[in-house]
């Protein structure tokens, strides 16, 4: 069975367009996933097809009521759960949270506008609110675009590459280490020699002590949840240090 979005949102083609391209358009095509947009606006009932009020107790801006948003729930009898809405309050979304979610049979996202969403939705019909970062969207559909692309990556065949996913950010709690290509020189910046070297097994620990220093340097919050440097990877730092303005090992 082909693992299942569902997405709510006042605007389904921002939704459906994207997901026709590049990653998640060939996922697409292949079966691995199958989409499913329903607009909020069809479960209306008046000639405005009007999906907000004024809030309660007042206040600036509108808020996306109840009653449309429960109808489209309902209307979908085989809806994907878990349901998400996504939210500034909700649970932050991590590459722990998008693994999870790959390895369950779908999941659905409600889209978020306005002022936010009458609260009794949330409490009703929503299984827990989850929110990209710290900071505000007009809508929830770039938040949505950018959590389902984290999740189906990660499922079997998405990929050309399944061990992609082994080794980049944050698979591991680590930032991902640098790369290179061709040209081996580039306007006096060289490749690594070590990266030319043949030499797989140090290839593998260089790269391992590159994640460890740029998370070191750029995520040290990262290295805390992790609970310090180990030994071992204390000793990969040691063997190989810095990269000089050459890009050779200093």
């Amino acid at each position: 069975m082909s693992y299942r979005v569902d997405v709510l949102t006042l605007f389904p083609e921002s939704i459906t367009q994207y997901a026709t391209t590049s990653v998640l358009g060939r996922a697409q095509a292949k079966g691995v996933w199958e989409l499913h947009v329903h607009d909020i606006r069809d479960a209306t009932d008046d000639p405005h097809r009007s999906v907000d009020d004024a809030p309660f107790g007042g206040g600036a801006g509108m808020v996306l009521r109840a009653e449309p948003i429960m109808r489209t729930i309902e209307m979908v009898p085989d809806l994907a759960r878990p349901l998400f809405a996504l939210t500034p309050s909700g649970r932050p979304f991590t590459q722990g949270f998008a693994q999870a979610l790959s390895r369950l049979d779908g999941f659905s996202l409600l889209c978020g506008r306005y002022e936010g969403i009458d609260q009794r939705v949330l409490d009703l019909a929503v299984d827990e609110e989850v929110s990209l970062g710290d900071f505000v969207l007009a809508g929830g559909e770039l938040a949505a675009l950018c959590l389902i692309e984290a999740v189906v990556r990660l499922r079997p065949d998405a990929l050309g590459n399944d061990d992609s996913t082994m080794e980049e950010s944050f698979a591991d709690g680590l930032l991902e280490y640098p790369h290179y290509t061709q040209p081996a020189d580039f306007r006096g910046h060289a490749v690594p020699e070590i990266l030319r070297s043949g030499d797989h097994e140090r290839i593998r620990r260089w790269r391992r002590a590159q994640s460890l220093r740029r998370t070191i340097e750029r995520r040290p919050d990262l290295i805390e949840q992790r609970g310090g440097v180990s030994a071992g990877d204390q000793a990969i730092l040691d063997e190989f240090p810095l990269l000089d303005g050459r890009g050779e090992n200093g």
